[in-house]
Order: structure tokens, then C-alpha cells, then sequence
């Protein structure tokens, strides 16, 4: 008899009881759903599923994270960039709107299939996050729009159109099954990129910024963290940005992104608080929206970019011992050590402006 180890059991009992909320969940929704049905059904303990998932919330968004990631890795992703920034919206818009329930589906089964959040978002916390993190998914779609064309105006106000009318599409499609046509949604999107919006970036507040604090500490950052856009491990210890975000403040990233040097890397480190839940949150939005770009831009869109959940390790390493929802920090990195530090509003663009940046790559 082979005698499972502790990591080996907990993971075991973890999959029995995502399984068994799988099940609960598609059959009665998460509203109806009851964590001692869950446990019956997983034949644990209430207090085993508990154990493992401190909430229903918790649970849900567990087994939506896991939805997303196994949609996000079922097809291969693109290897050739779209022919132009319609195209893409188009493409990415046919990506999304597959995730629509089906004329089959029960509707506590086609909310889970939609990864609908309907109900499970209602604390101001979680609506602040999930507002926070809707920027942050523009951010990364038009990054891949603006990819497409090497002179492309900044368009994260199409991203936040076309972002907008999905996310209509799907709550129709949860309340009303059947309403509007998925392939006139695909070219609505597509059109919206011929929109002239006069989209630019120049937020005021960023001439009263204050600079970046010149410092020499030794950079240490964690290892094995996934980055988000991509899949894969990140390197946090590449000479370039490190932006620290609490959930309240995540759509600061585009301040450490636009500001940056061609070339050098930005990484954006989400601290959530509570893993379990905000955690999974911004884990499932951006993880999400993720695998849906990957399919439809090459991975060399976000060269220079990466995003990784913090578990404690990197704020504890960048020394901020009060990581907290309102949380707006920044590293610039040189060879190994901490060259400048900046905290409050504007801090990724105080960071990534700090002359040893220019210095670095004259």
C-alpha cells in the first residue's frame, strides 16, 4: 500500500472538493449552493472543505479560476500577430464570446461556463478590486492592439469598448439565453478599432510626482512566481521596474508601463491581501482575459511586461512590511540591486524616470 505524503493528501482532498463544488455549483448555482452538500459530496468533513477554503466565495472563485486556466491551455496559442487592429479585436471578441452558454445548459450551469460573477461581487472591497482589475485587462488588450501596428496610437479606450460590450454580451446571455447574435458582436468589436477616440496618455498629476529616493540595497526577489500574461515563471530580478500594487491601486500599472525605457521589463506585482478571495479574483480576471490574448497575439506582445499575484514574499523583499489594499510602491533594478525607490501616487513613474534608468541605457 502506498502511503500518500501530507503535500500529497492535501492536494487530493483540495481536488475532491473542487470536484464536488464543481458539481453543487452547476447544478444549483452559487447562490442556492451549500458547503455541507459540498462536503457530502466530496465525503469529507465540513471542516475539511473549510480547511482548505475559507468561504463559498472562496470555493466559487476556486472553480472558476480552474475553468479559466483549462480554457485558456485547451487551444494552442497564436504564432503569427493578427494583419491588423480590427482583425485582432475581431479575433479575440470570437475567443471571448465562446465561454457563452449553450442552448443545453441549465442556468446555474451556463453562469459557471460564463464564469459569471453575478451575486458573488458585491462588498465594496470586491467591486473596488474588480474595478481596479477591468483596467488592467484594457491595459493588456490594447498593448496587443498596439503591438499589431509598430506607430499605433494608445488604445485602451477601444480595449475598453470592446471589454465593455462583451461583458454586456455575457450578462445578457445569462439573463436572456439566446438574445443577440455572437458573430455580430465579433464585427461590432471590430469596427470599434477604426473609432477615433484621441486616445492618449498624459495623466497631470504625474508633473507633481515627486522623484524617486537613490538607494543601493541588495535585490533578492523570490522565485517560482507564475506571471499571468503568460504562464510562465517570472524573472523578478531583471534590471528594469518593479511596480507594487494593492487591489485598490492595480490600474497604476499603466503608469510604470508607459514610463518605462524601450525594452526594459516592468513587472507589476499585485498584492491582494486576502489570497483566497481578492487572490483569486484578480487571478481569474486577469488569468481570464490571459489565455483569451494568447490565442490571438504571439507572447511577444508583452515582451518586457509581466504580472505576478504576490504570496507575501516580494513585498516582503522590497522591505514593505504594511503591504495593504492601498499600496502604490516602486523598485528601479540595476544588476542585482535596488537603485531607487518611490512610494505613494506615482510611484511605478517616479521609478521608471529616475535618471539612473537613462544612465543605464545611453
Amino acid at each position: 500500500m502506498v502511503r500518500l505524503t501530507r503535500a500529497q493528501q492535501q492536494a487530493r482532498t483540495r481536488a475532491s472538493v473542487l470536484a464536488a463544488a464543481r458539481q453543487e455549483f452547476t447544478e444549483q448555482g452559487y447562490a442556492l449552493a451549500n458547503v455541507d452538500r459540498i462536503a457530502e459530496r466530496a465525503e469529507l468533513t465540513r471542516g475539511a472543505v473549510y480547511s482548505n477554503f475559507p468561504s463559498k466565495r472562496a470555493l466559487y472563485l476556486a472553480v472558476l479560476v480552474e475553468a479559466a486556466e483549462q480554457a485558456g491551455a485547451a487551444l494552442p496559442p497564436a504564432t503569427a500577430p493578427p494583419g491588423s487592429e480590427a482583425e485582432a479585436l475581431g479575433a479575440f471578441a470570437r475567443t471571448w464570446l465562446e465561454r457563452l452558454p449553450l442552448a443545453g445548459d441549465t442556468a446555474a450551469g451556463g453562469r459557471l461556463h460564463l464564469r459569471s460573477l453575478v451575486g458573488v461581487v458585491e462588498d465594496e472591497h470586491s467591486r473596488t478590486v474588480l474595478a481596479q482589475v477591468a483596467q488592467v485587462e484594457a491595459l493588456l488588450l490594447a498593448i496587443g492592439l498596439e503591438s499589431v501596428e509598430p506607430d499605433a496610437p494608445r488604445l485602451v479606450r477601444p480595449a475598453e469598448l470592446a471589454l465593455t460590450l462583451l461583458a454586456g454580451s455575457g450578462f445578457l446571455a445569462e439573463l436572456a439565453p439566446g438574445f443577440g447574435d455572437p458573430f455580430d458582436q465579433a464585427l461590432a468589436c471590430e469596427h470599434l478599432a477604426g473609432l477615433d477616440l484621441g486616445d492618449t496618455w498624459d495623466p497631470p498629476y504625474l508633473d507633481f510626482v515627486a522623484p524617486a529616493v537613490p538607494c543601493q540595497e541588495a535585490w533578492t526577489p523570490p522565485e517560482g512566481l507564475a506571471d499571468l500574461i503568460t504562464g510562465e515563471p517570472a524573472d523578478l530580478g531583471a534590471d528594469g521596474v518593479v511596480t507594487v500594487l494593492g487591489g485598490h491601486r492595480a490600474s497604476a500599472a499603466e503608469e510604470a508601463v508607459r514610463s518605462a525605457n524601450p525594452g526594459e521589463q516592468v513587472t507589476v506585482v499585485v498584492v491582494p491581501g486576502d489570497p483566497a478571495e481578492t487572490g483569486a479574483l484578480v487571478r481569474l480576471r486577469i488569468g481570464d482575459l490571459a489565455g483569451c490574448l494568447r490565442r490571438v497575439f504571439p507572447a511577444a506582445a508583452w515582451d518586457g511586461l509581466r504580472l505576478v499575484i504576490d504570496d507575501g514574499t516580494v513585498a516582503a523583499a522590497a522591505g514593505l512590511t504594511d503591504a495593504g489594499h492601498e499600496t502604490e510602491a516602486a523598485l528601479r533594478v540595476k544588476d542585482g540591486t535596488v537603485v531607487a525607490r518611490a512610494t505613494g501616487r506615482g510611484a511605478g513613474f517616479a521609478a521608471a524616470r529616475h535618471p539612473e534608468s537613462w544612465r543605464a541605457t545611453s
